[in-house]
């Protein structure tokens, strides 16, 4: 009876280790969209079997239209990464840098280059539905739009993500110059509710799981990468 016992145990023993090694390896592989660090970026190896062919549609973009490199950027404005990814999250910028010394924040200098013609930078919406205030900051960023200051409305968003809301929004529209009344009427009709939609819908078709994801001629980049690595793919891109 004490032998049957203890292979009973035995047997519960090793059912709970293989439970226990195949939640460890399973866990965060969900498809539930998420904000992402520059840990899960994938290899060159992998992104070069990912190039994907990205319908830009009108989505705002910096830089020439017909530029040999276009980078597309799917974002949310109340995502601490993709803030840090922007160079305004200093503590996540300071853990980065403290995992890796030359880490450099992507979007300012993907932004420079736009500006310098060298590259087309594009932005898609991808407001994460854990962040109340990611959809009313997208339809504010369209909003600006509409008058010209979308790269400068979007740049004031994530310098002040801790302050998302309608007040925020009509004082960087202030701030920037815009016509306070005809953007305070964009706000109101939630007239880019579906256009967001549309793209965060899109963004997961092509396999977007979470935020910041950026494509380089289609070449998928995940997380709040440092500008080195783009740099590198944009290097390649342009010497072909």
């Amino acid at each position: 009876m004490k032998l049957s016992k203890t292979r009973l145990w035995q047997g519960i023993s090793i059912i709970l280790v293989i439970a226990i090694i195949f939640l460890w390896f399973n866990q965060g592989n969900g498809t539930q969209p998420q904000a992402q660090g520059p840990s899960q970026n994938p290899s060159q190896e992998q992104q070069a079997q990912q190039r994907i062919n990205i319908d830009i549609g009108d989505s705002p973009y910096l830089g020439p239209k017909n530029a040999k490199v276009t980078v597309i950027e799917f974002s949310d404005f109340e995502c601490p990464y993709c803030g840090a990814a922007m160079g305004t999250q200093p503590d996540l910028i300071a853990r980065f840098k403290s995992q890796n010394p030359n880490w450099e924040a992507a979007g300012p200098k993907l932004e420079e280059i736009a500006r310098q013609g060298k590259i087309r930078l594009v932005f898609k919406q991808f407001p994460l539905d854990f962040h109340q205030n990611a959809l009313p900051a997208a339809e504010a960023s369209l909003c600006a739009n509409e008058q010209g200051k979308f790269w400068e409305y979007q740049g004031e968003l994530f310098k002040n993500q801790e302050k998302l809301g309608k007040d925020l929004y009509i004082e960087l529209a202030e701030k920037l110059g815009l016509n306070k009344d005809k953007f305070t009427q964009c706000i109101k009709s939630n007239k880019y509710q579906q256009k967001i939609q549309d793209e965060l819908d899109y963004g997961k078709q092509i396999g977007v799981s979470g935020t910041p994801t950026f494509f380089v001629n289609g070449l998928k980049i995940v997380g709040a990468q440092p500008y080195s690595i783009f740099k590198q793919i944009i290097d390649g891109e342009l010497k072909k």
